[in-house]
């Protein structure tokens, strides 16, 4: 019996090593051009067993007979193959264009990417889902050709945000457009809900949503279950903040030295209170929040039968700020629900929720300007004194600074502000007819902003005068209270058509729709009575409210109010069309009305037309090698901005204001005035943009390269003017913004084990004032940002130094000035106009705050379950006004570090000038203007995914550990905290020196069951 098993065993061995003594080899080529394919993947299906094909395409590979060889390589489509008799085995391996069919979120439905014009960029959520920032946009800086990201520190502050540049006087932020629902920004959104984001750019995209689309449209589409998917996913993660490369400053060593040199200067007495302030203080340091600390916890669920998907979000935030006692906690929900009724008709809602407990932000710029030499609490033997806080001397910036320990430990943290805002949709769909569908949809968004907070009576340590005095002077505690509420309703109701017949496709809607907008606030505050036995009113939240009796004095309680309503409706319509997916065709129009205008001017419209031609579906391009896809496209269009000074809501019906008085008898009557003139003709203004480019796929769809051309003017600027005498709205203005971007990308596969993906964009920005009302420049007040003709919008304006005035005999032999007194050691102004003098007229262009160009570039590589992703994000040929450390307040305060190399003698300095207080050195000049150009380090995140054979015993379907570090480290010459610096459409890129952009480290973890 033992025999007859051996000899069976060994018959299976010997048929089993017959089996696998087959040596199959081959050559890969690619169908497009016949050309080899190194690096493809060829491995027997259900084992380990593998190799790689070698640069001319070859392979070799034992395999048995009845085995399956599977062909893979990014960008292709995976070839299988069952083993015969066959020796050698030749593959042509097909092009993968499912990237191009791929479906993206447009204005008013959807549509195949590769059937549009325009300029669309389509983000996964899962890009912004496990990064350490609350807005998701701020998560995507860098990494959209065209889209400009400015980032703060501050906890909870909004990323400035601008797509193709600066392209009106008051507002450049873009629409969000969320489940449908129009918004001015998405703080309400949960990145761990968001399925997709869209950034949509040209005029193609941007016609459908008419005078809301000229500044670019975001779209975020959170997250719905698939069907037959039941999910629960919980991820969470935590971190520390750091502060880094924080302004270098004097000690107080220096401070001394340099401020006694400033006093000998001038004349004036030497500080006779040294011995009162023996302190070094780093203020900066003193009011950090040293490795702040940040925690997210998200928890979904997704879950999707033949009737019904429902999907449930719920996160939690809590985040530090980097100044003390700085601390947000937000907690979020979304819902989206969906019924089908019958096979064609269904129902469903969505929800997003929010409150925050919002933090009582402060600014480091008050820790830049305190002298060192003031201990921050005074520590003393009398009781009655000892552990007050010290005040700063009061020729040294006492009176205008405050003590900036003071203000981050006491006095910011008697506010408690909270938001509340649902933002909802519910809809009924219907397709009918076969090609039709017909959606009716209504959006609500409450967003409910309310404050309370404490003026207190905080005792101060008076070192000149060895008493104590109150901070700020204050002698009355103060009870403030607010609440505002803003209300948007929007309805829409779109009919669809999409068919294919024949070598057509065509894709249309046709829509109505309205918003409404409400807002009202309102506010109040009452003050201590001094002389009521109650007393002060008590440092407790209890008693912050107006109505705080018996503390409060009721003929100190003021009130205020406002309220505004708004509305619009309109008609849209847009045609998506393709022949043969050669020649593509898409058109947009849409009419909008507004209650803002006068009923003349009440309606315009706006459209686009866009042409592409996929010129690889043409039979003669089939033998260009290497090149998988082209597309060659244009748009153009008109398109509209509404943006209105803050505080304006009707610029065709002006109200009134409070005017002169006048007496009657015993009774003064106040008088009204109008607040400026009607101007019947107003309208919007009108965006005219186009552009040109192609997107391409090159060998084997690894390489994605996409170019285009693009050039937006703005005309009909919408301005207020004030000459003096009169006050009206006007249209009046251009500004035009033009330039290129550029995107490419490069998938690729080592072996089946290591896979790595590499790309990039970069964008120029060409921006100009066409022209301004009546051609006069508009200031931007306490700034040197000046728009006028010819120059880019929010250049900055000042003198030119050429270096410092180093004797009197120098002095005498250049063009005097005009601008007040000037000595050895002062700045020596260039004469610009050449007249022989120095006058304001020598004022020009000192510094453009828009880039020459942005970038951003990318690595991701892959080895079996542990990924390593880095993100680079920079800007080129921008300046910054550092508005900080310029001694540019008759207020003494600290001194930058640079200043060692002051002038003081003869060829000491060349740029630093004498230490004295005077306003010759504080004009506006290039000493101000600083490289605001910048590459960093934006994010590096590693990833490991646990071994699926692992998870399976435990009913997991993906367990993820990452590590995450942003902004590593950034490469600037620019002297603040950071080169980065947002602002207004018309002052941006000025360093108050307010606000570092921090180190991020966190660890989280994704569980996925």
């Amino acid at each position: 019996m033992k025999a007859k098993i051996i000899l069976l065993l060994f018959f299976l061995f010997s048929v089993s090593g017959f089996a696998q003594n087959l040596t199959v080899s081959g050559v890969v080529t690619n169908s497009e051009d016949n050309m080899p394919v190194p690096g493809v993947n060829v491995i027997v299906k259900g084992t380990s067993r593998g190799v790689s094909t070698d640069f001319d395409g070859n392979y070799t590979i034992q395999v048995n007979r009845g085995e399956i060889l599977e062909f893979s390589s990014v960008g292709l489509k995976t070839v299988s193959i069952t083993i015969g008799d066959q020796k050698t085995i030749n593959v042509s391996m097909v092009t993968d264009i499912a990237t191009l069919d791929e479906v993206v979120v447009v204005g008013y439905g959807t549509a195949k990417k590769r059937d549009l014009t325009g300029s669309i960029v389509s983000i996964k959520g899962d890009e912004v889902a496990d990064k350490p920032a609350t807005n998701p946009i701020a998560s995507i800086q860098g990494k959209v050709a065209g889209l400009s990201v400015v980032n703060s520190g501050q906890v909870g502050q909004a990323p400035d945000i601008r797509i193709r540049g600066t392209s009106s006087r008051y507002d450049v932020g873009p629409l969000f457009v969320i489940d449908g629902i129009f918004a001015d920004n998405i703080d309400f959104v949960n990145p761990n809900d968001i399925e997709s984001i869209e950034v949509l750019k040209d005029a193609s995209s941007l016609a459908v949503f008419g005078v809301r689309g000229a500044n670019g449209v975001i779209i975020i589409t959170t997250k719905t279950a698939k069907k037959g998917e039941f999910k629960v996913n919980f991820n969470s993660s935590i971190g520390v903040k750091n502060i880094v490369g924080a302004p270098d400053l004097a000690d107080a060593t220096l401070f001394r030295e340099l401020y006694d040199e400033q006093l000998v200067n001038e004349g004036a007495a030497p500080f006779s209170h040294y011995d009162k302030f023996t302190g070094n203080t780093n203020w900066v340091e003193r009011i950090s929040n040293k490795s702040a600390f940040i925690q997210t916890s998200n928890l979904s669920i997704q879950n999707a039968t033949e009737k019904n998907k429902l999907s449930f979000g719920l996160g939690y935030r809590m985040e530090e700020g980097l100044i003390k006692d700085e601390e947000l906690q937000r907690i979020t929900f979304n819902l989206n629900n969906e019924y089908n009724l019958t096979d064609n008709f269904k129902m469903g809602l969505t929800i997003n929720g929010l409150q925050d407990k919002l933090p009582n932000t402060g600014s480091f710029s008050s820790s830049l300007n305190a002298t060192p030499i003031v201990d921050p609490i005074h520590f003393d033997a009398r009781p009655e004194f000892n552990g007050l806080y010290n005040q700063l001397p009061a020729q040294i910036g006492g009176p205008q600074i405050g003590n900036p320990l003071l203000v981050a430990e006491v006095t910011k943290n008697k506010s408690i502000p909270q938001r509340y805002r649902f933002v909802g949709s519910m809809f009924a769909e219907i397709d009918f007819l076969k090609d039709f569908n017909f959606k009716a949809t209504i959006y609500g968004d409450y967003n409910n902003f309310r404050s309370r907070s404490y003026t207190p009576i905080v005792p101060i340590y008076v070192s000149e005068t060895d008493e104590i005095d109150n901070f700020n002077g204050n002698q009355l505690t103060r009870v403030n209270q607010s609440s505002s509420t803003v209300f948007n309703f929007q309805q829409d109701y779109i009919l669809s058509f999409a068919k294919e017949y024949g070598k057509h496709d065509i894709n249309a809607v046709a829509g109505f729709t309205t918003t409404q907008f409400a807002s009202e606030s309102i506010s109040g505050s009452v003050q201590h009575d001094p002389g009521s036995s109650a007393g002060i009113i008590p440092d407790n939240q209890r008693f912050w409210y107006l109505n705080v009796f018996p503390y409060g004095d009721p003929s100190t309680r003021t009130s205020n109010s406002s309220q505004s309503e708004r509305a619009t409706s309109s008609f849209l319509s847009r045609a998506i069309y393709n022949y043969d997916s050669k020649y593509l065709l898409n058109m947009s129009y849409r009419r909008d009305a507004t209650s803002q205008l006068s009923p003349e001017n009440r309606a315009q419209d706006f459209w686009s037309i866009g042409a592409g031609w996929v010129a690889t579906q043409e039979d003669f391009m089939d033998n260009i090698k290497g090149l998988s896809y082209l597309k060659i496209k244009g748009s153009t269009g008109v398109l509209g901005n509404q943006a209105l000074p803050g505080g304006t809501n009707y610029p065709y019906y002006p109200g009134v204001s409070q005017g002169a008085t006048a007496v009657f008898g015993n009774e003064v009557i106040p008088g009204f005035v109008q607040k400026f003139e009607e101007n019947p003709n107003l309208q919007w203004e009108t965006v005219r943009m186009w552009e040109t480019g192609f997107e391409s796929r090159w060998f084997a769809n690894r390489l994605m390269l996409n170019a285009n051309y693009y050039n937006r003017k703005t005309e009909n600027l919408l301005v207020f003017v004030d000459t003096g005498v009169q006050t009206f709205f006007d249209n009046f203005g251009e500004i035009e913004n033009k330039g290129l971007e550029f995107e490419m990308s490069w998938d690729g596969e080592i072996n089946d084990d290591f896979s790595y993906s590499i790309g990039g964009n970069l964008t120029t920005i060409d921006n100009k004032v066409l022209s301004t009302f009546e051609d006069a420049p508009i200031f931007a007040n306490g700034t040197a940002s000046r728009t006028v003709t010819g120059q880019p919008i929010g250049s900055f304006y000042g003198y030119i130094v050429d270096g410092l005035y180093q004797s009197n005999a120098d002095i005498a032999s250049l063009p005097p000035s005009r601008l007040g007194a000037y000595a050895p050691g002062d700045f020596k102004f260039r004469d610009v106009n050449d007249d022989g003098e120095i006058t304001p007229a020598d004022r020009t262009l000192i510094g453009n705050p828009t880039p020459d160009f942005t970038y951003g570039f990318y690595a991701n590589l892959k080895y079996k379950n542990v990924s390593l992703n880095i993100d680079f994000q920079g800007v080129y040929g921008n300046e910054i006004y550092r508005n900080w450390g310029n001694g540019n307040s008759f207020a003494q305060f600290n001194f930058r570090t640079d200043l060692q190399d002051r002038w003081n003698g003869s060829g000491s300095s060349n740029w630093e000038p004498r230490l004295f207080s005077t306003n010759y050195n504080r004009l506006p000049s290039t000493y101000m203007i600083e490289d605001g150009s910048y590459i960093r380090i934006r994010n590096i995140q590693l990833n490991y995914s646990i071994n699926s054979n692992i998870l399976e015993k435990l009913k997991i379907q993906q367990l993820k550990l990452y590590a995450n570090v942003q902004n590593l480290f950034t490469w600037t010459k620019a002297s603040g905290f950071t080169p980065e610096a947002g602002g207004s459409p018309t002052s941006f890129g000025v360093d108050g020196g307010g606000y570092p952009i921090p180190v991020i480290s966190t660890l989280g973890l994704s569980l996925t069951f």
